[in-house]
């Protein structure tokens, strides 16, 4: 799961959210009464964190779900429609890293509802990340996460929480490891 490593990749980028630290930092970001959609759910790891918070998950969905309760979707194939119903005010998820349906995502999402995801720290440093930073609002600090279960080696990219919002105006704000 990284840009330095040699093995192969998991299919749909399937690298589960159990790492506590990944809610830790978003959860003082999050505004109260939070509702939102899990559209990359797994197994539902990342909301379980969530729910510790007081943030409510209103459809936890996934391309190849983990656990009962999560439904089968594809999310780029969501409406604003389908998401409307939901009551949702925001998405969150720890999205596929692969750049092609990353980038998707992050035009489909951010379109629809102000949008947490979580991946590599690094990239708001690239050219890449140029056109979507007027949607970029927030980066929020996380370090390195843990990936792989039964292992207690985390990861060789520093993660970050990025909120995107089609319809944020002004600077990107960051907050480092621990800040609030």
């Amino acid at each position: 799961m990284g840009k330095r490593s040699n093995f192969k990749r998991r299919k749909h980028d399937s690298y589960l959210t159990f790492d506590r630290r990944a809610g830790d930092a978003l959860a003082p970001h999050l505004p109260w009464a939070c509702r939102y959609w899990e559209p990359c759910a797994g197994r539902g790891d990342l909301v379980s964190q969530l729910q510790s918070y007081g943030a409510q998950c209103v459809v936890a969905s996934d391309i190849s779900p983990g656990a009962e309760g999560i439904y089968r979707s594809d999310a780029l194939l969501a409406s604003a429609e389908d998401v409307n119903c939901t009551g949702a005010t925001h998405i969150i998820t720890n999205p596929p890293w692969t750049r092609r349906i990353l980038h998707q995502m992050i035009e489909h999402f951010a379109a629809l509802r102000p949008t947490w995801l979580l991946f590599d720290a690094d990239w708001v440093h690239t050219g890449q990340a140029a056109r979507f930073m007027p949607q970029l609002q927030k980066v929020v600090s996380v370090g390195r996460l843990c990936w792989i279960e039964g292992t207690d080696q985390t990861g060789k990219d520093n993660c970050a929480w990025h909120l995107f919002d089609a319809r944020h105006e002004g600077p990107t704000e960051f907050y480092g490891r621990g800040v609030r």
